[in-house]
């Protein structure tokens, strides 16, 4: 909804703020549901606050936000791009350099945690981590943004989200197997090399997908 209101020139502004504003909240909340457990116990306080959040935003979503249908309609009745299918793959500039770039400072930052001791250590490479999934996080969505045409953008980011989400899964499923059998440094360090590897798919493969000022009608 928010790409269908911002239109094609503001996309990574609109995701930067949509994932920003969705994992501070995630920070607050595991906060305030800490604390909750630790004085009330695990149940059931803690879930009250879920079922309070839950319940103000289908308020708010049922009572103040509005369809915008209609934009992405109006974007694709006046959408003539050729490249409008979901190729996703032969790229130069622009989301790419951002996407590419986060995935090798998360490669480093998970390298760092794998080979330091020490909380300062962690906490920094825990934040360089932070700061990479910034960089790659929206920047992805508004990828799919910009090559997916307005009529089926909605199911093509449902599509990504999906395989996005299912890495938390296997991911953890992954990295606790290589940790039961290797240790817990080898699994970081299989995480930081897969990271590495995703960076390098992205930039050998991926095509630029921002039309700007610079880029020629076939770039």
């Amino acid at each position: 909804m928010k790409i269908d209101l911002v239109g094609p020139s503001m996309r990574g502004l609109a995701m930067g703020l949509n994932e920003a504003a969705g994992y501070a909240a995630v920070a607050v909340t595991a906060y305030l549901t800490g604390y909750l457990a630790e004085r009330y116990g695990l149940r059931p306080q803690p879930f009250f606050l879920g079922l309070a959040c839950a319940g103000l935003g289908l308020g708010l979503s049922a009572l103040f936000v509005r369809e915008t249908r209609g934009h992405a309609r109006a974007e694709g009745a006046a959408s003539t791009d050729p490249r409008a299918g979901p190729t996703l793959s032969a790229d130069r500039t622009g989301r790419k350099p951002m996407i590419v770039l986060g995935l090798f400072v998360q490669a480093l930052a998970l390298a760092e945690i794998a080979t330091t001791r020490g909380f300062g250590w962690w906490a920094a490479g825990a934040a360089a981590l932070g700061v990479g999934t910034a960089m790659v996080y929206p920047t992805l969505l508004a990828a799919i943004g910009d090559v997916a045409h307005p009529g089926w953008r909605a199911s093509a980011i449902g599509v990504y989200r999906l395989w996005r989400d299912l890495g938390f899964a296997v991911g953890a499923l992954l990295s606790g197997v290589a940790a039961d059998l290797f240790g817990m440094g080898t699994a970081i360090w299989l995480v930081a090399a897969l990271t590495a590897l995703s960076g390098g798919v992205v930039a050998v493969r991926m095509y630029e997908t921002r039309r700007g000022p610079a880029a020629s009608p076939t770039s």
